[in-house]
């Protein structure tokens, strides 16, 4: 699975990075700006957002149009879970930080998990 990493603070981008490959995934970015995280959209899976992003803009806005214009699954990872507040809608989980690796590894574990069913649902079956 493709994740996008969109977070500002560069130690714990890099940490979110290890986690994700640790648990065989490709990893896209570290991100932080909502122009970078939108440009790399088409090829994310899901992407893991920090509330905060370096351009203003906050992990909210960025997670409705990667939802909606994306069909990108979010996962936030924040410091302040409690002011995640609107735009979580659609958002499949909400880390705290401090994380640990089983918390997210166990998130993206569930979103594949959500993708495979939504594309075996999908599927046609031609007779």
């Amino acid at each position: 699975m493709n994740v996008l990493i969109v977070e500002d603070e560069n130690i714990i981008a890099l940490e979110l990075e290890r986690i994700a490959q640790e648990a065989g995934h490709q990893t896209i970015g570290p991100v932080s700006t909502m122009e970078q995280a939108l440009a790399h959209a088409q090829r994310s899976d899901v992407a893991l957002v920090d509330l905060s992003l370096s351009d203003g803009m906050t992990g909210a806005q960025l997670a409705r149009r990667l939802i909606d214009r994306h069909r990108v699954d979010v996962i936030f990872v924040t410091g302040r879970p409690e002011n995640v507040g609107h735009g979580i809608e659609g958002a499949l989980d909400v880390i705290s930080k401090p994380f640990t690796d089983e918390r997210i590894v166990g998130a993206l574990s569930r979103a594949e998990a959500a993708r495979r069913k939504d594309f075996d649902s999908s599927k046609v079956v031609l007779s």
